[in-house]
């Protein structure tokens, strides 16, 4: 591993970006790797919970992916369970709508899903990264069927509403243009001995090599249109048969206007560690997977129960509850201890009897904001028309981005695309202050900049704005680092007899890999509480 400062005085994140400009976001990644900054998922196999609890019971609030994991092991371990939910339905965030459900927001918006059978939008996680082994592993054990999920799909489009007339360009085309002519840029520069003192002779004559082959340079360390180029950015007249078969390869586009087009920004996505393929999704929609662990455990969870709040002492822990139907009649559940995954935007909200410090974790963490609208199409007019079979495309436009169902390709009928998905920042914010119609109709006028065909395609959208949701009040944990340092061991701690676990303790927030691996440990550290370790 890397110091944290070279020799040089040159700090770890210049060093990054620097690697990162001449190299590109792939060789970046290597180097966060061995900088430290990226790892895989912690998780090691099958958890075991050895040693007799002796009819210990406990009381797990919230009946999401950490709650649920907890649960199934908890009890094969030997211990009585009981789950308080606030939902109606088991999986917290992992949750597909599909054609017949509603959904009622904060304010009392309710939409009524109207999807043909078959099609959903998972308004929560979407996709699942190959290395997230316990979300995985779980899926294996309680047969959940997975197929690929498309991130990168080459033909899909970069748009910039100031950028080509606003006109979208396909990804092979502004990547492998970018990545020729700044090959060409760097391989001037060795030729021109600007690198002499930073790499050998005979090192620079492997990096021109490399060159060459990575950016489709020609014999000249040059990057222009021709058969070379065509081969990776594809064609304007594609090969065909008989007569006039021959190929016609594309024009390239200049390189200072796909810089000044800033849609270069747009390629990090598809090498980053978490979006790199394979990547999975279960067939079916991503509440699959919460409908599988309800199937385990869905006899242990109380439906509809919202809590309000919490007490312990030296003996146990009782949660104080009422119908989130017809609240005002107040109930309890008592156990022994009490793994807590409420989310924090809520928990901070209820009268929980914690520690001062274990209170101001929970009050420390703001949730990340999110918009996802699903669109069906009368039909596949991505597939039909543009060739895209899959993946995602960019813009600057407040939806960011379109994302292409991976499944049923190339099938006659309807299909749902993601028509708009936010993260953070005004555009997650403006789409929350509008109506769920409104959200809809924008996301509508607004990717017909992209493709025209919604406009004669369109059927109808649901939407979801993750600030609106009246059981998380907003999308995951968005920590900071100066917050992790000063709260996430406390957030974790065993406060007494409550434990939280959750995607908001853990270093893989909004993925659901980092409920599992939560609620993993802390119940392992419970356990060892319970045997009086």
């Amino acid at each position: 591993m890397l110091p944290e400062r070279p020799d040089d005085g040159m700090s770890r994140r210049d060093l990054l970006k620097l690697i990162g400009l001449t190299a590109g976001s792939a060789a970046m990644y290597q180097a966060m790797t061995s900088l430290g900054y990226a790892a895989e998922s912690g998780y090691r196999g099958p958890i075991k919970l050895e040693g007799d609890p002796k009819g210990a019971s406990v009381l797990i609030l919230g009946a999401g992916l950490a709650g649920m994991t907890a649960a199934l092991e908890l009890r094969q371990a030997g211990y009585k369970v009981k789950i308080l939910e606030f939902n109606s339905r088991a999986g917290g965030r992992n949750w597909s709508l599909r054609g017949g459900d509603t959904y009622t927001e904060l304010g009392g918006a309710t939409q009524k899903c109207e999807f043909d059978q078959g099609l959903y939008l998972n308004p929560g996680p979407w996709r699942i990264p190959y290395h997230h082994n316990g979300l995985l592993d779980y899926c294996k054990r309680l047969g959940v069927a997975l197929e690929p999920f498309q991130q990168l799909n080459h033909n899909a489009f970069l748009h910039s509403a100031k950028a080509f007339d606003g006109k979208p360009q396909r990804i092979r085309e502004i990547k492998t243009d970018f990545q020729g002519q700044t090959s060409e840029l760097l391989a001037k520069a060795v030729r021109k001995g600007d690198l002499d003192e930073a790499v050998t002779k005979e090192d620079q004559e492997i990096l021109l090599q490399a060159l060459r082959s990575w950016g489709a340079l020609d014999k000249n360390y040059a990057y222009k249109a021709g058969d070379l180029s065509a081969e990776f950015r594809g064609y304007a007249k594609d090969p065909g048969g008989g007569l006039g078969a021959e190929p016609v390869p594309g024009q390239i586009i200049g390189l200072p206007d796909i810089l000044r087009s800033r849609l270069w920004l747009s390629l990090m996505s598809f090498t980053l560690y978490e979006f790199q393929t394979t990547m999975f999704q279960p067939v079916g929609g991503m509440g699959r997977i919460g409908e599988a662990f309800a199937k385990q455990v869905g006899e242990l969870i109380t439906y509809n129960a919202k809590v309000t709040r919490i007490e312990q002492n030296d003996k146990g822990v009782t949660a104080f509850y009422e119908d989130a139907k017809t609240p005002g009649a107040v109930q309890k559940a008592s156990a022994d201890w009490c793994v807590c995954t409420i989310p924090l935007t809520i928990l901070s909200q209820i009268d929980i009897q914690v520690g001062d410090a274990m209170k101001a974790a929970i009050a420390a963490v703001p949730y990340a904001s999110s918009v996802k609208i699903g669109l069906q199409f009368k039909r596949r007019f991505w597939e039909e028309d543009d060739a895209i079979y899959g993946g995602i495309s960019y813009t600057d436009l407040p939806i960011r981005q379109i994302s292409y169902p991976s499944t049923d390709y190339n099938s006659i009928g309807k299909g749902v695309l993601l028509g708009c998905y936010t993260w953070n920042g005004p555009n997650s914010y403006e789409f929350t202050a509008m109506t769920p119609d409104e959200r809809v109709r924008r996301a509508v006028d607004f990717g017909a900049q992209i493709h025209p065909q919604y406009r004669t395609e369109f059927e109808t959208g649901i939407s979801v704005a993750w600030h609106r949701s009246p059981f998380t009040l907003g999308c995951a944990g968005d920590w900071t680092e100066e917050a992790r340092k000063a709260h996430y061991d406390d957030l974790c701690q065993i406060n007494g007899r409550i434990v939280l676990a959750g995607e908001h303790a853990s270093y893989i927030p909004a993925w659901q890999e980092g409920a599992i691996l939560s609620s993993l440990d802390a119940i392992s550290r419970l356990h060892r509480r319970v045997l009086g370790g």
